[in-house]
């Protein structure tokens, strides 16, 4: 039976590709992202992995390849402003910004798949000196940062969990007990300490959850202000999910997420997500974020009552319950741009 992932969004067999985890690209500091001189008709990345943006006359433009004299503008946060469910380049939203709805400027796409507020501003710290002038940045960003903020308390460190951390201390335990191998502790070999995450050690406490991701993220902010320069302005603006909108779903969004729910062998976005899946949690993450936004000079918009607002019932804006179609990233952008005041 062909499933409805298949028939209604075939792009996505794309992004399978793009992140099989047998091929995952891990990188120094970063921990991991994507490959570089990655080419296909959906998605196409520059020497460095950077997602490709095209622009009004089919111009192309990106961190690791061809950029300009500048000014530029960037747009950066996880994999929905990385652009996953555009069936191409041109679909993403810093394409659309570049080559519609802000076109004074062109957008590079600054976005890692799976990557939380540390990594954000990681990667465009490590990248900088790419960039010729930089005069805006928009963070997209906000649901990777409370997802990792549910992982549990081992995990969390000084600087917040990541996606597949349990991985990385899987890993690290194994290497320690391979030189636990050639050496001794107090006279006798230390035995090893095994570290397995269950349900049970994560993080329940949702105000725990929203408090911790709020502050690391306004803690980067601070970096990006450094870093950007004095002349850039920064916008953080709150990424619309679906629940986080209350959107009741289209046929095909109700097709997509049953199917997704039904196959998954993780468990459904409910029994995964749904703690932090509500418009209140939302609306409890955007005022943490805009309080600290206000003493950091950082513009906040929490654009999730905006699309909202905009959109019917029958609309079909998501590939899933995070990413967007090319209708629904198209409404976003145009949006966006209306919002911030950008042209």
């Amino acid at each position: 039976m062909k499933l409805h992932r298949e028939a209604l969004t075939p792009q996505m067999r794309e992004y399978d590709r793009f992140f099989d985890p047998a091929d995952l690209n891990y990188q120094p500091y970063l921990m991991y992202f994507h490959h570089p001189h990655f080419t296909s008709p959906i998605i196409n990345t520059d020497r460095c992995g950077f997602r490709v943006s095209v622009g009004p006359d089919g111009e192309q433009a990106s961190a690791g390849g061809p950029v300009g004299p500048g000014p530029v503008r960037v747009i950066t946060g996880g994999s929905t402003a990385l652009g996953i469910g555009a069936t191409g380049d041109q679909n993403t939203l810093a394409s659309l910004l570049w080559s519609r709805y802000a076109p004074s400027r062109p957008w590079l796409n600054f976005s890692g798949r799976c990557y939380n507020s540390t990594q954000e501003v990681l990667l465009f710290t490590l990248y900088r000196h790419l960039l010729p002038e930089i005069d805006e940045v928009v963070l997209f960003s906000g649901l990777n940062d409370l997802t990792v903020g549910r992982l549990p308390e081992w995990q969390q460190g000084d600087h917040g969990a990541f996606f597949f951390c349990g991985e990385y201390f899987e890993a690290m335990d194994d290497l320690k007990e391979r030189n636990r191998k050639h050496s001794k502790v107090f006279g006798r070999r230390a035995e090893r300490k095994s570290r397995v995450a269950t349900f049970d050690d994560v993080r329940h406490d949702i105000g725990q959850v929203i408090d911790s991701a709020a502050e690391l993220t306004l803690r980067h902010l601070d970096t990006w202000r450094r870093v950007a320069g004095p002349g850039t302005r920064i916008s953080y603006v709150l990424q619309p999910m679906f629940l986080w909108m209350g959107k009741t779903w289209s046929p095909e969004e109700k097709l997509l997420f049953e199917e997704i729910d039904r196959i998954s062998k993780l468990g459904t976005w409910e029994e995964l997500y749904g703690d932090i899946s509500t418009p209140q949690v939302a609306r409890d993450f955007a005022e943490a974020i805009r309080v600290g936004c206000e003493k950091r000079d950082v513009r906040f918009y929490d654009l999730n009552p905006v699309v909202a607002d905009a959109v019917g019932a029958d609309d079909w804006m998501f590939v899933d319950r995070a990413h967007y179609t090319d209708k629904g990233h198209d409404v976003v952008a145009g949006l966006l741009a209306k919002t911030l005041g950008l042209s």
